[in-house]
């Protein structure tokens, strides 16, 4: 019997840097951040302390690490939704919130790290929350459509919003069912541009 080929080295340490982020994702959504502790990573990881220390400075380095990745793939979800759209900029909006959604849904762990524990867990994940934010302001305010009269702070209290009413699905433990706000997240975030009618037909067309 041929020897199993061995796999490359950069590819087995990339896979226990997931496992360890995945791990501390996993975690902090069950206890919070301050009850997780390096035995109960590693040990959810299967990788020995060694490991982790070798890749993190730490329980906060991983933490933030983790964080930065989520948000990171988060982002480009919601970008290549948007530029795959085909039409008008609200389809783009509908198609970005669905790709958002989406990710919510299939990563409940991993929103609740970024989205929820990531606010109040340390001063350094606070900040990279409210930078997460900033990017999708500014991703949102690209791709609106132009509305006339509408407050300068518009984008930031809509994406305030979106972000809101997901920490509560998240909160409640129904992340999975995130995909059933589409339709009210997109009148939502598009009632100001188009007026209430229009919007609840784009939300419905996913």
């Amino acid at each position: 019997m041929s020897a199993r080929p061995e796999l490359p080295r950069e590819f087995v340490a990339s896979h226990k840097r997931r496992r360890m982020m995945d791990a501390i994702a996993e975690l902090t959504a069950d206890g919070g951040y301050e009850a997780t502790k390096i035995a109960d990573i590693v040990r959810r990881a299967a990788v020995a302390r060694k490991t982790l220390y070798d890749n993190f400075d730490g329980k906060e380095d991983l933490f933030l690490s983790a964080i930065d990745s989520s948000l990171t793939e988060m982002r480009v979800m919601v970008e290549e939704a948007c530029e795959r759209t085909e039409g008008s900029r609200e389809d783009a909006i509908v198609a970005g919130l669905e790709a958002l959604l989406d990710f919510v849904a299939a990563r409940p762990a991993a929103a609740r790290m970024c989205m929820v524990e990531a606010i109040s867990a340390t001063p350094s994940s606070a900040r990279l929350y409210d930078a997460g934010m900033r990017d999708f302001v500014d991703l949102f305010r690209n791709r609106a459509p132009k509305g006339d009269d509408l407050p300068s702070t518009i984008e930031e209290s809509l994406i305030g919003g979106v972000a809101w009413i997901l920490q509560l699905q998240i909160r409640r433990g129904d992340a999975e069912q995130a995909l059933d706000l589409l339709p009210e997240l997109s009148q939502f975030v598009l009632s100001p541009y188009l007026g209430v009618g229009k919007v609840v037909d784009a939300g419905r067309r996913k």
